[in-house]
């Protein structure tokens, strides 16, 4: 059997690198964690000055307790999203 020489110049493919994420990816994906972040920000506080306070109306208050957990959760399924988009080619 002859293989057939296939001279270089002749058939050069263009390599073009596919990568699974594209810029426009990587920066929703940050956008994301930021919105995580301030999630997690508002979630935080509620300390007492002494051990023997107890202030249930900071601790339980609506940001703490229903806005900073949508928020975050919106963040996570964001970066889902993220992930999933199709990048442009």
């Amino acid at each position: 059997m002859k293989e057939k020489k296939i001279s270089p110049g002749i058939h050069q493919e263009k390599k073009s690198e596919n990568f699974a994420i594209g810029k426009e990816n990587y920066k929703y994906l940050i956008i994301g964690f930021v919105v995580i972040i301030i999630g997690f920000v508002l979630m935080a506080g509620g300390k007492a000055e002494t051990p023997n306070e107890f202030n249930g109306e900071e601790i339980f208050s609506f940001r703490r307790i229903t806005l900073a957990p949508v928020i975050v959760l919106f963040g996570f399924a964001f970066e889902i999203w993220a992930i999933m988009k199709k990048p442009k080619v």
